[in-house]
C-alpha cells in the first residue's frame, strides 16, 4: 500500500462510485477497479459495499478513510513546504466573521495586497463554528473567530477586542422594556454564530427566555429588520453605529462583562505556516495583539 493507493481509495469514497472516481483521477474505470481489488486483497478487508447506485464504505473502509485523507494532506503540505522559498506567493485562504471582515479587515487587506502582490488571497466569511471546522479540516489556513477557542489542535492569538451592544427598534428606548418584547424576535445569523448564543444568555440573565429566533444570512438584513421594528440583535458597536445614525435603531450599552468580546486568529497547531501566512500574521495590528498580555 502506498500513497497513490490511498489517493485512489479516497477518491472512490468521496465520489461514491468507481466510474466517478476514475473521471476525477483522469484514468479509466478498469484501472480503478483493479487497484482497489489489489488494495483490499493486501489488507484482507473489503473496503466498499457495491450496489446499483455506486459504493458505500464498509466499517473497515470507514476506519481507513481518515488515514487516507491525512496522508494526502501531508503530501500536499510537503509539496507546498518544498516550493516555499520564503517569498510570499501563491494561494492563501483566510476565514473571517462577517462583522470582522467589514469592521476590521479592510485596512489589513489593502496593506497586505499592496505589500505581497504575488499572493492570491481568498477571504471567506462564516460563523465561528463554521470557520473553526474549516480550519480543522485544512480548508482554511487560518481564520478570525470569536474567542476564546481553546482547542487542542489549534493555536490562537488575540487579534481584536470588540464592544457588543444591543441594537433594538427605536421604540424600545431603555433596557427596562426588554421584559415586554411581545411578538418581537431575536434577529440572528445562522446556527454557529457566537453572538447568537451570547444574546440568548444576556436575555436569560434578565429573566427573558423562550423568545423566538429569526435567522438571516447577512448583517445588513438583520439591521434592516431591527429598524423595521421586527426585533433586536447583538452586534459590535462599530457595525451598528452607522445604522443608528440613519434612524430607527436604538443602541443599548451592556456591562463590561457582557459587552467585551475577543476576536482571535486561529490556525492548526500542526499545520505548515507558509511565507504568505507568516506575512499575513506579521501584518496584523501590533497594538491589538499586544493586548493579549494584559
Amino acid at each position: 500500500m502506498d500513497a497513490s493507493d490511498l489517493r485512489l481509495f479516497e477518491a472512490v469514497a468521496r465520489t461514491g462510485g468507481i466510474g466517478r472516481a476514475a473521471a476525477a483521477l483522469n484514468t479509466v474505470q478498469s484501472n480503478v477497479t483493479q487497484r482497489l481489488r489489489e488494495l483490499e486483497a493486501e489488507l484482507g478487508q473489503t473496503l466498499f459495499h457495491r450496489h446499483s447506485r455506486g459504493v458505500t464504505l464498509t466499517p473497515a473502509g470507514q476506519r481507513l478513510l481518515p488515514y487516507a485523507r491525512r496522508v494526502q494532506e501531508l503530501i500536499d503540505e510537503a509539496m507546498r513546504a518544498a516550493r516555499d522559498d520564503g517569498m510570499p506567493a501563491g494561494p492563501l485562504a483566510i476565514g473571517s466573521l462577517e462583522t470582522t471582515a467589514a469592521l476590521r479587515l479592510p485596512p489589513v487587506l489593502v496593506a497586505y495586497a499592496g505589500a505581497h502582490p504575488a499572493v492570491d488571497l481568498a477571504l471567506r466569511t462564516g460563523t465561528t463554528a463554521e470557520l473553526i471546522a474549516q480550519v480543522l479540516d485544512r480548508r482554511l489556513e487560518a481564520a478570525f473567530v470569536c474567542g476564546p477557542v481553546r482547542h487542542p489542535e489549534l493555536i490562537e492569538r488575540l487579534a481584536f477586542r470588540e464592544e457588543l451592544v444591543l441594537a433594538a427598534p427605536a421604540a424600545l428606548a431603555t433596557l427596562d422594556g426588554l421584559a415586554a418584547l411581545g411578538e418581537r424576535r431575536l434577529l440572528v445569523l445562522r446556527a454557529g454564530c457566537s453572538y447568537r448564543q451570547r444574546l440568548e444568555d444576556i436575555l436569560a440573565r434578565r429573566g427573558i427566555v423562550g423568545t423566538k429566533l429569526l435567522e438571516f444570512g447577512t448583517v445588513d438584513a438583520i439591521l434592516g429588520c431591527v429598524a423595521a421594528g421586527i426585533g433586536l440583535t447583538l452586534l459590535p458597536r462599530g457595525i451598528v453605529e452607522p445604522a443608528r445614525r440613519r434612524g430607527g435603531i436604538a443602541l443599548h450599552a451592556l456591562p463590561p462583562g457582557e459587552a467585551m468580546v475577543e476576536t482571535v486568529f486561529i490556525r492548526r497547531s500542526d499545520g505548515f505556516v507558509s511565507s504568505a501566512l507568516a506575512a499575513f500574521q506579521d501584518g496584523l495590528p501590533v497594538a491589538d495583539l499586544a493586548a493579549a498580555a494584559d
